[in-house]
């Protein structure tokens, strides 16, 4: 029987991959990627020659029986990757991991870059309790139903966030958590252009504005003690 492999990808600089993740990368029989594109970036850097196939959120049901076939019936290994940092981490692969388990399937975390925890090592704040909250709902309602139940969290909060909804995000948690509560956010991470802004919410949103374009996935993180 064959195993799968959860391998963590840089989330930026390409130096920040394991030598272990780069020889399973090179050994398994099949890599599975969010989108072949970002990953032959990967593999052309490491001069890892392997076979590709597309997975992701739109297509992980309709290929997640031909993966375990792949695994059960043909014993072939194969790595999951995510085109930035930890695989099933707000990435798709938690059905595929969990049908493994089902199927009786070894499943092996190949440990490494995550924006998650990269950002928590650098935020200052007291990483005792934390949260992750993950990417939020589109909806305004929602948004403010989920941060409203964690009003009264003590901890931190981690948001995941896109460059063209942070700023209204920023105002629904100032609306619920008040403009006095500290937050974090890193851009970028890991990047030429890497940005880490700490401050109360008004000061954040200030900087946010003074940014011509804003790029990359943004984590936010509500200092809520």
């Amino acid at each position: 029987m064959g195993k799968l492999f959860i391998v963590a990808t840089p989330i930026g600089n390409l130096d920040d991959i394991t030598y272990r993740a780069v020889e399973i990368l090179k050994s398994v029989d099949l890599i599975l990627c969010e989108d072949t594109r970002r990953t032959i970036k990967l593999l052309n850097h490491y001069e890892i020659k392997n076979k590709l196939l597309s997975y992701h959120s739109y297509n992980e049901k309709k290929n997640l029986n031909k993966i375990i076939d792949m695994l059960n019936l043909e014993n072939k290994n194969i790595a999951l990757v995510t085109d930035n940092g930890t695989p099933t981490i707000s990435d798709p692969g938690w059905i595929l991991v969990n049908e493994c388990y089902k199927n009786k399937i070894d499943v092996i975390p190949i440990p490494g870059a995550s924006a998650l925890t990269c950002s928590l090592s650098i935020c200052g704040f007291s990483t005792d309790n934390f949260i992750f909250i993950g990417f939020l709902p589109r909806k305004e309602g929602k948004i403010k139903k989920i941060l409203g139940k964690l009003k009264e969290y003590e901890g931190l909060i981690i948001i995941y966030e896109s460059p063209f909804r942070v700023k209204e995000t920023l105002k629904i948690i100032r609306e619920i958590f008040t403009s006095e509560k500290e937050i974090f956010i890193g851009r970028e991470l890991t990047k030429v252009y890497e940005e880490k802004i700490r401050g109360k919410i008004d000061e954040v949103i200030e900087k946010l504005d003074k940014i011509e374009q804003l790029k990359g996935e943004f984590v936010l993180i509500i200092n809520n003690y």
